[in-house]
């Protein structure tokens, strides 16, 4: 399907990146490992390898013909991303890789999506931080993107739980205006995390 819906030659989500990321990125340090999940046709890793000097960016998705627009981006932007051709159910995320891992917008069937944040909180550094923005069941009252099975859609406390290991400095759902590209247009249900891994904690004896 996403093969399909990306092999136009427009940006089905336009080429500018996600508000929510926009205004976070500088949670991104220079130098840091980055990946972006569910990537898709490369906005929002283009966008980060733009903004955070020396950043090590990886774009990782299922679909070809995204992962391909993606590199084509990269290259009108003159950066230099990383690219992951797998599915997520297969995809591993390694232990203590990553600095931060950017979730936009993926939205998977509930029991994939637990497993793959249980990875997630594995998968960060101590201080790592994990950046999510989804599409919460509210969304199904609007006609303005998202997928349209319940299953697929995620609320606050249901995440809180998956992401166990995280300390939370934004988690919270509201409506806002999103306008990105055809596929996302208009006001929307959306829940936003921002968690960072917790450190774990060493007792000396005296």
């Amino acid at each position: 399907m996403w093969d399909e819906r990306y092999s136009s030659n427009d940006y089905i989500y336009g080429k500018e990146p996600n508000d929510f990321l926009k205004q976070t990125v500088d949670l991104i340090k220079a130098g840091e490992k980055v990946l972006c999940i569910a990537e898709g046709e490369g906005r929002n890793a283009v966008f980060v390898a733009s903004s955070i000097s020396s950043a090590q960016v990886t774009a990782m998705d299922a679909s070809r013909s995204g992962l391909n627009k993606a590199q084509k981006l990269a290259k009108e932007r003159k950066v230099s991303i990383d690219i992951v051709h797998q599915d997520l159910a297969d995809f591993s995320f390694g232990l203590l890789q990553w600095d931060v891992i950017v979730s936009i917008w993926c939205h998977l069937p509930s029991a994939l999506r637990k497993k793959v944040h249980r990875q997630i909180v594995n998968a960060l550094k101590p201080n790592g931080r994990f950046i999510l923005e989804a599409y919460t069941p509210n969304q199904l009252k609007y006609e303005t993107g998202g997928p349209r099975s319940p299953d697929l859609l995620m609320q606050l406390e249901d995440l809180k739980q998956e992401l166990t290991g995280l300390d939370f400095i934004i988690a919270h759902e509201c409506e806002r205006i999103i306008h990105e590209g055809s596929g996302h247009n208009g006001l929307s249900a959306v829940v936003q995390i921002i968690g960072i891994k917790k450190v774990p904690c060493i007792l000396v004896n005296d």
